[in-house]
């Protein structure tokens, strides 16, 4: 079963989406700067918004680049939970520690440095089922 798309769910389940992704970048350590660039925003977008983000407001649909990285987000989060089950705090230290698959950057570091192409790197790597779709 697929994941429903952002605009085919309700507004509450829009703006729970929104939040768990603006709680996960918060648990991996991301700087707010950090977190605007995952995102793609430029980094004169005012912080206010992560700020509106963190308490409901939905990411907005209309944005496709924006739709997208949540949508690696999530599955980067869903496969670092299988690959972690029973330390969720690993997920952190894997993220920041250099790993040699990146040319010993960390995984966080790619993500935020190479933009999309980062996050897909990073998704491939752990999720072999979706390296598989996409190759």
């Amino acid at each position: 079963m697929s994941t429903p798309k952002m605009h085919e769910m309700t507004l509450a389940d829009q703006a729970e989406l929104t939040r768990a992704v603006m709680h996960m970048l918060e648990v991996w350590g991301l700087r707010e700067e950090d977190q605007l660039t995952l995102l793609g925003f430029p980094p004169d977008t005012p912080h206010r918004v992560l700020r509106r983000w963190r308490q409901g407001t939905p990411f907005p649909t209309d944005n496709l680049e924006l739709m997208e990285r949540v949508e690696h987000l999530v599955g980067i989060a869903e496969a670092l939970r299988t690959t972690f089950p029973r330390d969720p705090a690993m997920t952190t230290v894997w993220l920041q520690r250099p790993n040699r698959r990146f040319g010993a950057r960390a995984p966080l570091a790619v993500m935020i440095d190479d933009g999309l192409e980062g996050l897909i790197a990073v998704r491939a790597h752990l999720d072999c089922i979706f390296a598989w779709q996409s190759a």
